[in-house]
């Protein structure tokens, strides 16, 4: 999956880069809207992520360039009132993303706009572990690995934001999907039984006050 990241701050350029790279896609990074439109004239990405706000050539204007080609775009801008949301959706994004966002929601959000493209079909690897998320299989060395419906949620999300600290709020939130009361036992212990199937003891790092990371 290729993806281009139109976005004039490096920092938020980078860091977006870094979380796609990590989870598997190929990306390339312009920082203003006159050099995405070069890229995007020679080559064809599968989605384009586009700040509203840029040099030269703004969003708006370079979303009515690549609406043509068919490519999705989502926008990523700090414009967070609703009338920007509308506009935005208007005329002709896929998505709308409000800086500043999380790194696991932009995945989702990327995941989502491929997978009703029709290209959302991918395979997350770390290690010598392969997960397949639409067939709920997760495979080591090539055998297939026996995790509970948690484990495996948990492990998901651990890979799609490998080397990025997750808080156990975080993490509790989005695999029980109810508020995090403060009690950690649960999600220690589920994280120490994927440790043990995975053989992952080293690999899924505690983070002291903060929670848990993969670490590729």
């Amino acid at each position: 999956m290729t993806i281009l990241i139109v976005e004039d701050d490096k920092a938020i350029n980078n860091l977006i880069r870094v979380s796609l790279t990590g989870a598997g896609y190929e990306c390339t990074c312009a920082f203003d809207g006159e050099e995405a439109a070069d890229l995007i004239e020679d080559h064809d990405y599968d989605l384009v992520l586009l700040d509203i706000m840029l040099p030269k050539i703004d969003g708006y204007e370079l979303l009515d360039y690549i609406k043509p080609t068919g490519m999705p775009v989502i926008f990523i801008t700090a414009k967070a009132s609703l009338e920007d949301r509308i506009k935005g959706l208007k005329r002709g994004a896929d998505d709308y993303i409000v800086k500043p966002f999380q790194v696991g929601e932009l995945l989702a959000r990327v995941e989502a706009v491929l997978r009703r493209m029709g290209k959302g079909e991918r395979k997350l690897s770390a290690h010598d572990v392969t997960v397949d998320p639409e067939a709920h299989q997760v495979l080591k060395n090539d055998v297939p690995v026996e995790l509970t419906v948690k484990e495996f949620d948990l492990l998901v999300l651990l890979m799609e934001n490998r080397n990025v600290a997750l808080y156990r709020d975080q993490l509790y939130e989005r695999v029980w999907g109810e508020p995090f009361t403060g009690e950690t036992r649960t999600l220690d212990t589920h994280i120490q039984r994927l440790r043990k199937k995975l053989g992952w003891e080293e690999q899924i790092k505690t983070v002291f006050r903060i929670g848990y990371k993969l670490e590729v």
